[in-house]
């Protein structure tokens, strides 16, 4: 039995989704500093997907992990043919790790879940299940959480309901990673920044048809958690960016234009009235703020008439051309089948 271990490029990422044999169902595991919890998780997830007799891949992905992941992995994937890992070459953060497995993914089907055997493998066959309903995307939702209610419970309710209202998709909760897709739904989005916990709200963008599971939720065994107060400001960041790529995505100059005509017609206004003193009334302007006024609105319409022509441009960009990968692989290690057959 050998081991490959390389590392591809983009182009050799669909050269091997076209090549090897179609499972039913891609798993992917974002891990970072999860070592501890690794044999239990791969073990339960190969025994939950074999008794349901699926056809799958499970796509570990290591995000840079300092605590041993990536060599356990390695070895892992002795023992569990169905197994990939994927290693990054530094920490890039959970949306670039599961850009990264949902690039290598090539089940009909996806299944994200976290590596810290907070979700249970066990909820997998029922997302299957609800997916197969003609829903493009299932989400998990952690109805009994083992959580602390201070740090986790609170703050999460607040950002469930605050990410429903401006998004429009009302689920119960969007921190769950235990979430089913159709893949050709995950290969029409790209992920940066923190919005793989808006996924849903880019699949809604997308047309998907969306619905909610409840699933289990167990506390944390091992480790600590990677989540924290630190990570608010980025998500708030990235939620303004979903609201407008809801709102305006394929017509950025309707909000910039909007804003820029507002400004400019006012600021020629300013300017209109404060010539007719001038010249009409034979009254002195030049140490008046509104003169200051009009000219910074002049300028600021024109500075956002441009923000809407640039962002039309970077929209046809966005939409027109492929994507450069937010990540950088180190090398993917897996079972070599063919090799291993002919060894044999």
């Amino acid at each position: 039995m050998n081991i490959s271990s390389v590392t591809k490029t983009q182009s050799q990422i669909e050269n091997l989704a076209a090549t090897e044999a179609k499972p039913e169902l891609s798993v992917v595991v974002p891990i970072y500093n999860e070592v501890e919890s690794l044999p239990q998780l791969i073990e339960a997830i190969a025994s939950v997907l074999t008794s349901a007799q699926l056809s799958y891949e499970l796509i570990c992905v290591d995000d840079g992990s300092l605590d041993g992941s990536a060599q356990l992995l390695k070895e892992q994937v002795l023992a569990y043919p169905n197994l990939r890992a994927v290693l990054l070459r530094r920490n890039y953060g959970q949306t670039a790790a599961m850009a990264a497995g949902f690039d290598y993914a090539r089940g009909d089907a996806i299944v994200t879940l976290d590596g810290d055997l907070q979700n249970d493998p066990v909820d997998i066959p029922l997302l299957l299940a609800k997916l197969s309903e003609g829903y493009d995307l299932v989400s998990g939702w952690r109805k009994n959480r083992q959580d602390k209610a201070l740090t986790r419970l609170l703050p999460s309710l607040i950002a469930n309901w605050l990410i429903g209202q401006i998004t429009g998709v009302k689920l119960h909760d969007y921190g769950c990673s235990l979430k089913a897709y159709r893949s050709e739904l995950v290969a029409d989005m790209n992920l940066y920044g923190e919005l793989h916990r808006f996924l849903p709200a880019l699949a809604f963008i997308e047309g998907a048809r969306i619905t909610e599971l409840p699933v289990h939720h167990h506390a944390r065994r091992h480790g600590k958690s990677k989540y924290g107060l630190g990570r608010t400001f980025r998500v708030v960041m990235d939620l303004l960016t979903v609201f407008f790529m809801k709102k305006f995505l394929t017509r950025p100059m309707h909000v910039f234009g909007l804003l820029g005509i507002m400004s400019l017609t006012l600021g020629i206004g300013l300017g209109l009235y404060l010539t007719i003193l001038k010249l009409g009334l034979g009254q002195s302007i030049g140490d008046r703020p509104l003169l200051i006024l009009a000219v910074v609105l002049v300028l600021t319409g024109v500075q956002l008439l441009s923000f809407g022509l640039l962002g039309e441009l970077l929209m046809r960009t966005y939409h027109e051309s492929q994507g450069r990968p937010i990540y950088r692989v180190r090398e993917v290690v897996q079972i070599n089948v063919k090799n291993s057959k002919e060894d044999g």
